[in-house]
């Protein structure tokens, strides 16, 4: 037997050498990359971990002060867990905020202004994705203007725009004056169904670069096939552009629900969970002295206790909402990648 077939022999299965004997033959490589392995878990988990604590501490933190009475409040001893546990914190949120009230409107008022939002939106996105028209990139820039600019620049043009409301003098010339739409949910509507209302330029930006990365081939064989401009979209892009539609959907909602300036300006006379927990801590003296029958001073803390509890009371739908709706969401924003 030559020495060649006895080297060849001698050599075993990977499967039978050790630990240290497969390390050596691959020169330190297999021990340096577990270490390194190792290391990169540790620092990802520590990563993570401080990042889920700077998010949901602040979450605990409100919790555990909604269920502390006042006494609790400004006990040194009482850090995160009440001495004394009540519920009488979220009866009185509830009952300043007129929460059920209030929630039933949120609820209308912010599924159908995100159902318009995301019709319109998906429209005018597929159009800037697909047609050429005059002065296409002028009005595009016009979209990119509407992200970048805060709705409060224009907040009194609205004003009295919907204020002193015509359509190129039509409604002075039959009745003599302007129709003041103050007040009502109509000017809000009409914005939303004319691609201004809240964040909408992003919503055609998103799902404007969702459908230029939809190849023509897909439109073209349904053109071949028969169908008109309209059924395509219905029929073939509608469809494909799921993850996209349910990923703006999904913010259009949250945002209206938490939305502020335009819930006032527009809506100041409809009970909202948004516009109530920002006049929570103003009525709480009066809630107090309304129900005791004396005047009294509502402490800092105490003021904070309540806000953080009606802050909860908001936030729990939408945490809900996100519990059945996490899988679309998540799968809608790893399959919305945006390119330019």
């Amino acid at each position: 037997m030559t020495k060649k077939n006895k080297e060849y022999k001698s050599i075993k299965p990977l499967a039978q050498y050790t630990y240290w004997e497969r390390n050596k033959l691959s020169g330190g490589y297999l021990l340096k990359r577990q270490v390194t392995d190792v290391v990169v878990s540790i620092c990802r988990f520590v990563l993570l971990f401080g990042m889920c604590f700077l998010i949901l501490q602040p979450i605990f933190n409100k919790i555990s002060v909604s269920f502390m009475t006042e006494q609790d409040l400004f006990n040194p001893i009482v850090i995160n867990i009440p001495e004394h546990f009540t519920t009488e914190n979220y009866k009185m949120a509830s009952a300043i905020m007129e929460y059920p009230k209030a929630l039933v409107n949120s609820l209308i008022i912010s599924l159908t202004i995100a159902l318009l939002q995301i019709a319109v939106c998906t429209l005018v996105g597929y159009g800037f994705a697909r047609f050429n028209f005059p002065l296409k990139k002028f009005w595009f820039a016009c979209v990119i203007l509407v992200i970048l600019i805060p709705p409060q620049t224009i907040a009194s043009s609205l004003h009295l725009h919907f204020r002193f409301f015509d359509i190129l003098g039509i409604f002075k010339m039959i009745t003599g004056d302007t129709v003041n739409l103050r007040g009502s949910k109509l000017p809000y509507y009409l914005m939303s169904a004319g691609c201004m209302g809240l964040k909408n330029g992003l919503y055609i930006y998103m799902i404007r670069q969702f459908f230029r990365n939809i190849p023509e081939d897909m439109e073209e064989a349904a053109y071949v096939d028969g169908c008109g401009m309209l059924k395509t979209f219905l029929r073939i892009m509608l469809p494909e552009s799921k993850p996209i539609v349910t990923s703006c959907f999904l913010f259009a909602f949250v945002w209206q629900w938490t939305d502020g300036f335009y819930s006032k300006m527009f809506l100041g006379s409809t009970k909202l969970v948004s516009t109530s927990l920002a006049r929570l801590v103003d009525s709480l003296g009066t809630f107090i002295q309304r129900m005791t029958g004396i005047k009294t001073t509502v402490s800092i803390a105490y003021s904070n206790c309540i806000l953080a509890t009606g802050t909860l009371m908001i936030i729990l739908p939408l945490i809900v909402l996100y519990l059945f709706a996490q899988r679309a969401f998540v799968e809608s924003i790893s399959s919305s990648g945006i390119k330019m």
